[in-house]
């Protein structure tokens, strides 16, 4: 369980992120991408935010808290999830994502993450660092 401290800490962020990425972007929880998920491909995919080159995005892996071999614990899991979910947000990327999974035709499978291109726009050098 999460406590109170926890969660006005989480509420505040999202607050802020709100004011970061403007009124219109989606503000999307752990739960929504969670649901997301399971709506498309009924399984708890494990998700991670990957930089190629200049571009961000947000891997769906074929890996799946159903599965007896999944790394994390349920608890463990849904925070990772909440911690993506922020750095979606961050990065102004969760219209996007939700359109992307609700639309398309690819699905993981072994060996193979579905790629959500998350685009930054104009903040791309905010988010980017050139070494």
């Amino acid at each position: 369980m999460r406590s109170s401290q926890t969660e006005a800490s989480e509420i505040t962020f999202r607050g802020q992120v709100a004011q970061r990425v403007g009124k219109r972007a989606k503000i999307m929880t752990g739960d929504e991408l969670h649901q997301l998920l399971l709506t498309k491909w009924g399984r708890s995919f494990d998700l991670q935010i990957r930089r190629v080159q200049d571009k961000v995005y947000l891997q769906v892996m074929w890996k799946y808290l159903e599965q007896a071999s999944f790394p994390m614990s349920e608890a463990e899991y849904l925070e990772h999830l909440n911690t993506i979910a922020n750095y979606v947000n961050g990065l102004g990327g969760g219209a996007q994502v939700q359109a992307f999974i609700e639309q398309t035709r690819e699905r993981p499978r072994l060996g193979k993450a579905v790629s959500i291109p998350i685009d930054l726009g104009e903040r791309a050098s905010e988010w980017i660092l050139e070494p």
